[in-house]
């Protein structure tokens, strides 16, 4: 594993190191003393999430808060995504500041994104399944967002407006001035 980029402190863009022959490819996808090593970050993933989505679809932007608030290692297991995370983390110098980058099955790089992000993705390919760890159980009252086209974020989803598919709960959530610090 290594770390091509470090977009703000604490989080980083991954690539495992991947071992190919005429039978395929393998990788070791997650090494809990390898990712210390790599990043420094000592975290406890205690719970594993999967979502399918088609083409168009817009998830996020969504965060837990307070003690419920979450750090992830997200990768995409089948198809391509824009993966967007926007810093939270009052006083943090990158604070209201976006990172775009696109994970996909082929190029098998993972985010490790800290805790007081929020986080969403768009589907680029026909499908996408997508992969996520997380450090903290899921809690609903915890449940924060900021919409996904908030002009004062001003985050390129590379998706159409016309083609993209937003649940009713995204469409309705706060602008980041509103609801921004976690």
């Amino acid at each position: 594993m290594e770390i091509i980029e470090r977009p703000f402190d604490d989080c980083f863009l991954l690539k495992p190191f991947i071992i190919e022959d005429e039978r395929g490819y393998f990788f070791e996808s997650f090494n809990t003393q390898k990712f210390k090593d790599v990043t420094g970050i000592s975290t406890n993933f205690v719970q594993d999430n999967q979502s399918y989505s088609s083409y168009g679809v817009i998830r996020g932007l969504h965060a837990q808060a307070n003690e419920f608030a979450q750090a992830k290692l997200v990768r995409v297991l089948q198809g391509e995504v824009l993966d967007v995370i926007v810093d939270a983390r009052k006083g943090s110098p990158s604070f209201g500041k976006s990172y775009s980058v696109k994970l996909s099955a082929d190029n098998k790089f993972q985010l490790f994104i800290p805790r007081g992000f929020y986080h969403g993705f768009a589907v680029l390919s026909e499908t996408a399944e997508f992969f996520y760890k997380c450090d903290n159980f899921y809690n609903k009252s915890s449940e924060r967002g900021v919409f996904y086209a908030d002009p004062l974020l001003n985050i390129d989803w590379i998706i159409n407006e016309e083609d993209r598919v937003v649940a009713k709960k995204d469409l309705d959530l706060s602008h980041f001035n509103e609801n921004s610090s976690l």
